[in-house]
């Protein structure tokens, strides 16, 4: 499993330098309100939307997923509680046991 990890890791890299060796030309960024432009090389602009959106939809993802982390959360509450109960019932039950019947021998 190890093997598969580096080698799609070592393909990605190779992907991602052949781009970024591919792209290198400049483009003139403005942002809006401001009056800022910038050259920047193609491949960071497109590498960076990627992260970006990435990240942004990790976030939206972990917003979303809230609910079920409470959920889980409560129910190990819960899991704990009745592990606790059990245990106390479990050792009111062996206290107040009778011993257990001696076996007869057979009579021969």
């Amino acid at each position: 499993m190890r093997l598969v990890y580096w080698f799609l890791t070592a393909a990605l890299a190779l992907i991602l330098i052949v781009f970024a060796v591919s792209n290198r030309e400049e483009v003139s960024l403005s942002f809006w309100p401001f009056e800022l432009e910038k050259p920047w090389p193609l491949y960071l602009v497109v590498l960076l939307a990627l992260v970006v959106g990435f990240l942004l939809g990790e976030f939206v993802a972990w917003v979303n997923g809230r609910r079920w982390r409470r959920e889980a959360r409560a129910r190990g509450r819960r899991i704990e509680a009745l592990e606790r109960e059990l245990a106390a019932t479990q050792s009111r039950l062996a206290a107040a046991a009778p011993p257990p019947p001696v076996p007869l021998s057979p009579r021969n």
